[in-house]
Order: structure tokens, then sequence, then C-alpha cells
């Protein structure tokens, strides 16, 4: 028996009808495990090594993998043909070899429609995990938690709300920064405005006649004009 892994159950059953009774498809659900919320998840000491923790409503969906992937003679990750898809198939790899339930052949294939002609030529183009594209993911999840978990409270101090601030809420953290920035300019502005300047303006170079010159004073101050 060969196990397909996909992350949609809707594909799964119209998959398995693709492939016939040689194969079983199994769904992960998507995403079956990620960072535990607490410190020491990611230590950067130890050469970012990263501690992960099962979705709890994840564990049947694991359990049922687990037990057809120790009746099966190979393993075929199909999730999707993305970052995501491949992070996917990895943690599930990842998850059988712990549990000593990893069939000794395991495939990935990809394929962008749920058609029988597109399923099929998949089937025949079985590649490995793309390790690149896993390390980028692993990267990604890394930057989320080490920035997110370290800048959140910090943050929560000031929108007095319990946001989360990863990575993708970059915009609300240049806001912050460039908040502050405005308005240090804006008292550094008004403290040089509040300084008396006089500005001289129409100056006759020929003549030096009918020059007019202006006073500025305090903000808000409308001056005092005079002749020269």
């Amino acid at each position: 028996m060969q196990l397909v892994i996909v992350e949609s159950p809707a594909k799964a059953k119209t998959i398995e009808k693709y492939l016939g009774r040689d194969f079983k498809v199994l769904a992960s659900y998507g995403h079956v495990r990620d960072l535990p919320p607490k410190d020491g998840s990611v230590d950067p000491d130890d050469g970012f090594s990263m501690e992960w923790q099962l979705y709890p409503d994840k564990a049947k969906r694991l359990k049922d993998i687990q037990d057809a992937a120790k009746q099966a003679d190979r393993l075929i990750l199909a999730t999707d043909p993305d970052r995501e898809g491949e992070a996917i198939s990895w943690h599930v790899q990842e998850l059988l070899r712990q549990k000593k339930a990893l069939p000794q052949k395991v495939d990935r294939v990809t394929f962008n429609a749920i058609t029988k002609q597109a399923v099929t030529e998949a089937m025949k183009a079985p590649r490995e995990l793309d390790q690149p594209l896993i390390d980028a993911y692993l990267a990604r999840r890394a930057l989320d938690y080490l920035y997110g978990f370290t800048l959140s409270p910090v943050l929560w101090r000031r929108d007095r709300a319990p946001v989360d601030h990863q990575r993708s809420r970059c915009p609300r953290c240049r806001s912050r920064c460039e908040g502050g920035a405005f308005h240090r300019r804006q008292r550094r502005n008004q403290a040089a405005d509040a300084q008396p300047a006089a500005a001289l303006h129409d100056i006759d170079s020929a003549t030096g006649s009918r020059a007019q010159a202006r006073l500025f004073g305090q903000p808000h101050d409308a001056g005092r004009a005079g002749s020269l």
C-alpha cells in the first residue's frame, strides 16, 4: 500500500478515486505543529534549534497517519506546491520518523490542479523534499518567534491590546518608530521657531532703498514690518 498525504480532506477523497485501490490518501488538515509560545522555543545559542509542539486538535489526525504509515511501503507527500506545503510535508515526515513509523521510501509530488491527468502525471515525477524551501520556512518561523515574542510585550504597553507583533506586523512597529521621530522633529522645529529671527526681502541692490524687513518672534506671532 502507498500512503499519500494531502492537506485538504476534500482533495483526499477525490485523489484517492483517481489513484485506485493501491493508494490510501489521508489529509493533514493543514499545519500539524508549531513553535509553542514560551521562552526557549528557538535557541540562538544552540544553532537556532527549535522545539515544536503538536496542535492539540491534530493528535487524532496524526495518529491515523501514523497507523497507516506503519502499513505502507511508500509515503507520498502531496501537500500544496508552495513553501507552506513543503513545510507541512517536512513536519509530517519528521513526526513519523520520531514515531519510528516512516516508510523506507519517501517521495514528494506536487500538482497545480485536482484532475486525474494532473494527479497521475505528478505521480510519475516524484522528487525529494526541497530543503532550501524548508530552510526558508524555518528561518521565517524563527524570525517571527524571536522578533514577535520579544517585541510584543513592549508594544502591548503602548497599544493596550494583546496583539502579536510578528514579522507581518512590521508596519505597526514602523508607525510607532516614525510617530516618535515625527514628534521629536516637531518639538525641534517649534524650539527653532521660538528663536527671534529677521528676514529681509526685496532689497534693491543698486539703491539700497525701500527694502522690507520682517521680525519673527514666538510661534503664531504676527511679526512686525518696517521700512529701511
